[in-house]
């Protein structure tokens, strides 16, 4: 019987799980455990320190603080495979043990997702290749929700658009692949973009080379009857989306706090001091974590295991002060209840709710004492004029209009990320920047924050995002039929913006019908895109003309010229099955009124935005009576912010030396 595909997120928690408590299990005896920073968040999505204890994890420690502990004869590193800096410490620190430790270690390595050639070469070239054991723990996607799987790698965004590495696109045709083999192929793969036909060419490659492998399992020959198809979106066919300034609650704490693993580090002081009793996978009972000794930040965790965060997480963040107010209301209802009970038995019930209506206490205390601290800084003059540049770009006015705001706000000296959005966004929209203006902002910029920002503007250029406008008719980009060399360059919003219904003036924040009310008022291009697919008749009801449309049409049909104009390759693919007869055979035993599950690809990256308007789609899906779900996928979640930090010079010209920037970037 083929794997349950509505199981497929804690099937992947378990393999995790499953594969690196059998790697340490291999380690016989006490060992201590060195992770590299970037996975030390990462873990706690699947397993939690004190099962590592009861697998022989005696300690716990970060690789960058260079404080690894002898004491034990038994040493594993856990690093990221892919990052040769990492790498490099970690053969420093062999070097270092086998000079000082009095013991004679034994000391594996396991490099996450995979062993590469770099990795190889690095401890050979530091003479300590021969003397570790070296594995592999295969960690590609990885579930922040039952639909929703990440491949959490920071970094892709700059990989694929400043670096042109394409790392991320083979780690999303494994993790890709993986689910191919338990399921069955995606009956068709749908894209939009460049990277998005690389990655499909990547898949159909995984296919022959399955096809070709005779242990591969039976589900890789046909097409999956729980699947219905792929879609892959290219983070470059949209850059302006992810540039705008996230409205829903869990995109605002992403935008203020940084979300990173399910979890956010909050100030104590707005939040509250948390629970001491709390153990995370980074810490251990003999070395506590930095947070406690800090006393300053605490983690919070921000999943559908809180369920009053799963009710406002989605929401536009302008209801949230009357949403906690009415549970407040309800929960002081139900705590006078207890006045009014009559017998031992309507008081045993009130005792049996008491643990549920405490956490539910505790829960809203946090959310109450989150969105006041956030709602300081909503009401904050230098946010309100960020978001009123940002909307009136994105509502397609003249952009030179809003020149004079961020030039208040450079005078103003506000963060040089919220300039350096405005601009880039400005950019993506507009078709790039008047040379003029351009070169005017760039002096500013250098004036107001430092020289050594040449770099950083240098890494906007170079990645498409902050660009001069080449031409008066950088704007008029082409509209349906122009040249095929020609299309799809840039992104067309202007037309986009009309035909695809991008800005919505009336929408209902208490019950929206669009999902343009993530962005107030703005309907995520991406998302637009996503529903060119899947909601085909509602776009018709929102396009003024009709569409070559039939309640049959599938892929892109109908759209096809609009998606003209925006960038990169338009591509549908089938697969077909090897054997034909048995496909049939297969279908037919499945039926056809079953539910089937449509993933959605992000490469480069999905805001919560984005998460939020799919999951509106899949509900709205769900309500007219079409019986399909949909699972998001992505190399990570990502922000305005976190491109801008990735991107932001750290250094000051001259003096060689680094900022430690409070915030680190949530790609």
């Amino acid at each position: 019987m083929a794997p349950n595909i509505d199981k497929e997120a804690e099937h992947i928690k378990n393999k995790a799980r499953r594969d690196l408590l059998g790697l340490l299990e291999g380690v016989r005896g006490k060992k201590n455990l060195v992770i590299g920073r970037d996975l030390t968040g990462l873990l706690s999505l699947f397993v939690q320190f004190p099962t590592l204890k009861e697998y022989g994890v005696d300690k716990v420690f970060e690789l960058e603080n260079g404080n690894t502990d002898s004491s034990q004869r038994n040493i594993v590193y856990l690093v990221h495979g892919e990052k040769a800096p990492l790498v490099q410490a970690v053969a420093e620190q062999i070097k270092k043990l086998q000079k000082s430790g009095t013991i004679e270690h034994e000391i594996s390595v396991i490099w996450v997702p995979r062993r590469t050639l770099v990795s190889n070469k690095i401890l050979e070239d530091e003479g300590v290749l021969g003397d570790v054991n070296i594995s592999e723990l295969p960690l590609y996607f990885l579930p922040l929700e039952e639909d929703m799987l990440s491949l959490e790698l920071d970094g892709a965004f700059h990989d694929l658009y400043l670096r042109h590495d394409p790392s991320p696109l083979y780690l999303a045709s494994k993790a890709l692949m993986a689910i191919q083999q338990r399921h069955g192929l995606f009956p068709r793969i749908l894209g939009k973009g460049d990277n998005a036909r690389k990655l499909a060419n990547l898949l159909l490659r995984g296919r022959r080379e399955l096809d070709a492998d005779e242990a591969a399992t039976q589900y890789t020959s046909m097409p999956s009857t729980s699947i219905e198809q792929l879609i892959i979106i290219d983070r470059d066919v949209d850059f302006a989306t992810a540039l705008l300034t996230q409205l829903t609650y869990e995109g605002l704490i992403d935008e203020m706090f940084g979300i990173k693993h399910n979890r956010a580090e909050v100030d104590s002081s707005v939040v509250g001091a948390g629970p001491q009793q709390r153990s995370t996978p980074g810490s251990s009972s003999t070395s506590p974590p930095p947070a406690v000794r800090q006393s300053l930040k605490r983690k919070i965790q921000l999943d559908s295991s809180d369920p009053l965060f799963e009710q406002l997480r989605s929401s536009n963040f302008a209801l949230i002060g009357p949403h906690l107010n009415k549970i407040a209301r309800r929960l002081e209802s139900e705590y006078e209840g207890r006045h009014s009970a009559r017998g031992i038995n309507e008081l045993r019930d009130f005792v049996n709710k008491l643990p549920g209506f405490q956490q539910e206490h505790q829960s809203l205390a946090l959310h109450t004492n989150l969105a006041d601290d956030m709602m300081k800084h909503t009401r904050s003059e230098t946010f309100n004029r960020e978001l009123e540049v940002q909307q009136n770009v994105a509502a397609g006015t003249d952009p030179v209009y809003q020149h004079d705001t961020i030039e208040e706000l450079i005078a103003r000296d506000a963060p040089l990320s919220t300039i350096l959005r405005l601009l880039c966004l400005e950019s993506a929209i507009a078709g790039g920047l008047r040379p003029k203006d351009l070169e005017s902002f760039r002096r500013q910029i250098l004036h107001a924050y430092g020289f050594q920002h040449l770099t950083t503007l240098d890494a906007l250029e170079k990645m498409e995002l902050l660009q001069p406008r080449s031409s008066a008719s950088a704007l008029l980009l082409p509209v349906g039929g122009g040249g095929s060399q020609e299309r799809g360059t840039k992104t067309n919003y202007a037309y986009l913006r009309k035909e695809l219904r991008l800005i919505v003036d009336e929408y209902n924040e208490q019950d929206p019908e669009d999902i343009a009310y993530v962005y107030s008022g703005y309907a995520p291009l991406s998302v637009r895109i996503v529903q060119c697919i899947l909601q085909k008749q509602y776009l018709q009801t929102l396009h003024k003309s009709s569409l070559p449309l039939t309640p049959s049409s599938t892929g892109w049909t109908g759209f096809e010229d609009i998606l003209k104009s925006a960038r990169g390759p338009t591509f549908s693919l089938a697969q077909k099955a090897t054997d034909e007869k048995a496909a049939k055979a297969k279908a037919a035993l499945a039926g056809a009124g079953g539910w089937k599950t449509v993933f959605v690809m992000f490469l480069g990256g999905i805001t919560f935005t984005e998460i939020a308007a799919l999951r509106f789609i899949g509900r709205k899906m769900a309500e007219s009576g079409q019986r399909r779900k949909i699972v998001i996928c992505t190399t990570g979640v990502i922000s305005g912010r976190s491109i801008m930090d990735g991107v932001i010079e750290k250094s000051h010209l001259g003096s060689g030396t680094t900022t430690t920037t409070t915030s680190a970037a949530a790609a």
